[in-house]
């Protein structure tokens, strides 16, 4: 009989189990499909090994990157092109988008780059925020509502919004404050101005410097995480699905697993619907005109656009020097959608020319692929009280799930360890 059964075999479930095994625990660990990762995944398109989920992560704490140095992937890691992204705005105006940024809460409101995103009345509105008492809107459950209050909703709709949709996946609006900036909340407290919070959090003059990837792909993290779990003698079931989970055991069909349980997945019942679906449409294309990065390592597309369905492209070539160095002289183009209708090659050409702003050739594309993700509230059944790892309990990003996974690993670790 296991000490600890993980239920659930994406990233939060493969850290979670390293951890207890590492720290001399026998796990368990149960996954409903044929692979681990969960939304961590990779594909071959145009015969290059791409990432088919996450392919980066947000460098703020080093929860990742210490996760990579301790399965040994820290000299692997790698910064994206200084160059940053662009925003595409409602009115089809393209512009950079503005340094010392974070989430697009700008740390300068009065700078150019600022005013030529949300207008000179809306950043003088913003940098007022300034007089206001420290301590306003320090109670905002989102993001959007935090700046919506210090420095008005020109600043939320037109750069904030953007980048949280187009990252996360959520609006500003619905993101939670604290899992999606889990310091800030303080940083405006302490330093009494969210302008000068973000300057402190993010200091950097680089939009987009708050990330990093892995050389080869994020999914290499999968690739050790797998080979630990091995060594750590993590006893590992595929194609293994678990019904129903207490705090002390997890049903497989009529059998029950004694343990206690750490539940590691969103979708552990089929009759729970997907609360959000993200489509991934990658391309990868021969045009030598985006040699030049016309738009930086990519674009992130504001709320109401007409004639858009993408919500972001990634130019993943521009982005990443080892990806291009693979790819040879051929381009990589992430674009990520909440639905796709249609021709996806043809859809995501067509949204890729405008973004791009370079009328692409259909002739042009060498291979395209679609993925599909669906994200789901996780929803136990349970008459004890299980751990809980992963989004669910953490929020969206890769950070905040590695982060929160460990946590509750070192938490469990205390209480059950010899």
């Amino acid at each position: 009989m296991p000490d600890v059964v993980v239920v659930g075999g994406g990233i939060a479930g493969l850290v979670a189990a390293r951890d207890l095994a590492e720290g001399g625990l026998s796990v368990m660990l149960l996954e409903s499909s044929n692979r681990l990762g969960g939304s961590l995944a990779r594909h071959t398109v145009g015969g290059i090994v791409l990432d088919a989920g996450a392919e980066s992560f947000a460098t703020r704490g080093g929860h990742v990157e210490k996760l990579a140095a301790d399965i040994g992937l820290g000299d692997q890691i790698v910064r994206p092109n200084p160059s940053g992204a662009w925003l595409y705005e409602a009115d089809r105006a393209t512009v950079p988008i503005p340094k010392h940024t974070l989430l697009g809460i700008p740390g300068s409101p009065l700078a150019r780059d600022v005013v030529d995103v949300v207008g000179g009345r809306a950043a003088f509105r913003a940098f007022l925020e300034i007089a206001f008492p420290g301590a306003y809107g320090a109670n905002s459950h989102t993001i959007g509502e935090l700046v919506r209050k210090r420095m008005g909703s020109a600043v939320v709709d037109r750069l904030v919004a953007p980048i949280t949709r187009g990252v996360y996946s959520v609006n500003a609006d619905d993101l939670d404050l604290d899992r999606a900036a889990p310091e800030l909340r303080s940083a405006l407290r302490r330093t009494g101005s969210l302008a000068r919070a973000v300057l402190d959090l993010a200091p950097s003059d680089r939009a987009g410097s708050n990330v990093a990837g892995i050389r080869g792909g994020v999914m290499r993290l999968v690739d050790e995480l797998t080979a630990d779990l091995e060594r750590f003698a993590v006893d590992v079931q595929l194609n293994t699905r678990v019904t129903s989970v207490r705090e002390d055991s997890a049903r497989v069909g009529r059998a029950a697993v004694k343990g206690r349980v750490v539940v590691a997945t969103s979708a552990l019942f089929d009759s729970e619907p997907p609360t959000q679906r993200v489509v991934l449409v990658t391309l990868v294309v021969g045009e030598p005109r985006l040699d030049a990065a016309p738009r930086g390592t990519g674009v992130l597309v504001a709320d109401g656009v007409a004639g858009i369905r993408a919500r972001a492209l990634t130019h993943a070539t521009a982005k990443w020097e080892w990806l291009a160095e693979r790819a040879v002289g051929r381009h990589v183009l992430r674009l990520s959608y909440t639905a796709v209708e249609g021709n996806v090659a043809t859809v995501a050409l067509t949204d890729a020319s405008q973004l791009l702003g370079i009328e692409l050739d259909p002739a042009s594309v060498v291979d395209v692929a679609r993925v599909d993700w669906d994200r789901r509230q996780i929803g136990i059944r349970a008459a004890g009280g299980p751990v809980v790892v992963g989004e669910a309990a953490a929020g969206t990003g890769l950070a905040a799930v590695v982060a929160q996974a460990r946590a509750q690993a070192g938490s469990l670790l205390k209480e059950l360890a010899p």
